[in-house]
C-alpha cells in the first residue's frame, strides 16, 4: 500500500487538493480557478467560500478514484489556513480548506498538519531546483495577492521588502480585465505581450533603498493609455511586463545584498510566465549584483496544494509526525 499525504490549499484564486506520497510522486493534482464573471477583477469571499466549497466536492469525487486507483493510505493531512506567517495573517476563503481538513484529518485517524499559502508555494517551487536543500534562502512571491520579498533561514520567513500598494498579479489582471480580457488575465495579457514593444515608459518607483515599491501609478497609467485608445494593447501589455521586470530585479538586487544571498526563488502565479522569466533573466544579466534566478515549474508556480502536501510529507519523513 502507498502511503501518502492530502494537502489542500483554498486561495482567492483557485481551489487545489493534492495527494503526494511520502516518496514525493504527485499521485493527485486537482486545481481549479474560482469562476468569475465577465468585467470582474475578483470573488468577494463570501462567493469565493461557497465556490470553493462546490469545487471541493468535486475534488472529492477525483480523490475517491485516485486513491482506489493506486491503493492509498493517507498517512496525514496538510492545510493551509492562512495567506501568511503570523498571527494577523487571516482571510475567510483559507476557512473552505481546512474545515475540510478538520473533517478528513478526524475521520481517517491522521495528524492535521497546519501551513500557509506562502509557505505551500515556495516548497512547491523549490522541489526540484538547486536550492531545494538549501537551509538559507532569498525569495519573491508574485501574485494577485501578494508581492513580497521574503528571506527563509533555519524554517524562519522574514518579510524584507514588497510592494507597498498593488500586487503584481493585481497589476496585471486590472489592466487585462480594463481591455476586456477575462479574470484572471495573466495568459491572455502574456500572449498580447509577446507581439508588443517596449520602451520604459513606466517608471519603476521604488522606496527603502529598492527593498519596496509601488505599483499603483503605473496602473493608473496603463489606465490611461486603454482609455485613450491611442496605443496598441500589444504595446501597453508589453510595458506592464518590462515593469515587472525591472521592479523585481531591483528589489531582488536589494535583498541579494542585505542578506548576502547569490541565488533568489522566484515564485507565485505571475512568476508562472514565460515572458517575465525571460525578461528578468535579461534584465539581471545588466544589473550588477543581481542574483541568480531559480524558477520551479510553470504549474508549480501557481495556487496549488502540491506545496502544503510536501510540508506535509517533510514533518513525517523528519519524524515530527
Amino acid at each position: 500500500m502507498t502511503e501518502a499525504v492530502l494537502g489542500l490549499d483554498t486561495s482567492n484564486y483557485r481551489t487545489s487538493v493534492a495527494l503526494v506520497t511520502l516518496g514525493g510522486e504527485i499521485l493527485m493534482n486537482f486545481r481549479r480557478l474560482l469562476p468569475v464573471g465577465s468585467g470582474e477583477r475578483g470573488l468577494r469571499q463570501s462567493e469565493a467560500v461557497f465556490a470553493h466549497l462546490k469545487q471541493l466536492h468535486e475534488a472529492g469525487e477525483e480523490l475517491r478514484q485516485v486513491r482506489s486507483s493506486h491503493d492509498v493510505s493517507v498517512r496525514a493531512v496538510a492545510v493551509s489556513d492562512r495567506p501568511r506567517d503570523g498571527a494577523e495573517s487571516y482571510m475567510p476563503v483559507f476557512r473552505a480548506g481546512e474545515t475540510a481538513a478538520v473533517l478528513a484529518s478526524a475521520s481517517l485517524g491522521v495528524p492535521l498538519i497546519r501551513t500557509t499559502h506562502q509557505r505551500g508555494h515556495l516548497m512547491a517551487a523549490l522541489d526540484g531546483t538547486v536550492m531545494e536543500n538549501d537551509s538559507d534562502i532569498l525569495a519573491i512571491h508574485l501574485s494577485g495577492g501578494t508581492t513580497e520579498l521574503l528571506h527563509w533561514y533555519d524554517d524562519r520567513l522574514d518579510l524584507i521588502g514588497g510592494s507597498l500598494d498593488l500586487h503584481a498579479g493585481q497589476v496585471v489582471d486590472r489592466v487585462g480585465v480594463a481591455m476586456g480580457l477575462g479574470f484572471p488575465a495573466g495568459p491572455e495579457l502574456e500572449a498580447l505581450a509577446a507581439e508588443g514593444n517596449s520602451e520604459g515608459k513606466l517608471g519603476a518607483s521604488m522606496e527603502d533603498g529598492d527593498l519596496r515599491c509601488h505599483f499603483s501609478g503605473a496602473e493608473a497609467q496603463a489606465d490611461r493609455w486603454i482609455r485613450a485608445g491611442q496605443m496598441r494593447r500589444e504595446d501597453i501589455a508589453r510595458e506592464v511586463y518590462d515593469l515587472l521586470a525591472r521592479t523585481v530585479i531591483r528589489m531582488l538586487t536589494a535583498g541579494a545584498a542585505k542578506t548576502g544571498a547569490e541565488r533568489a526563488l522566484v515564485t507565485g502565479g505571475v512568476a508562472a510566465s514565460r515572458l517575465l522569466r525571460d525578461m528578468l533573466e535579461t534584465r539581471r544579466k545588466k544589473m550588477r549584483g543581481a542574483p541568480a534566478l531559480v524558477f520551479g515549474k510553470p504549474e508549480m508556480s501557481g495556487d496549488n496544494a502540491v506545496g502544503v502536501a510536501r510540508i506535509g510529507v517533510k514533518a513525517i519523513r523528519s519524524g515530527g509526525m
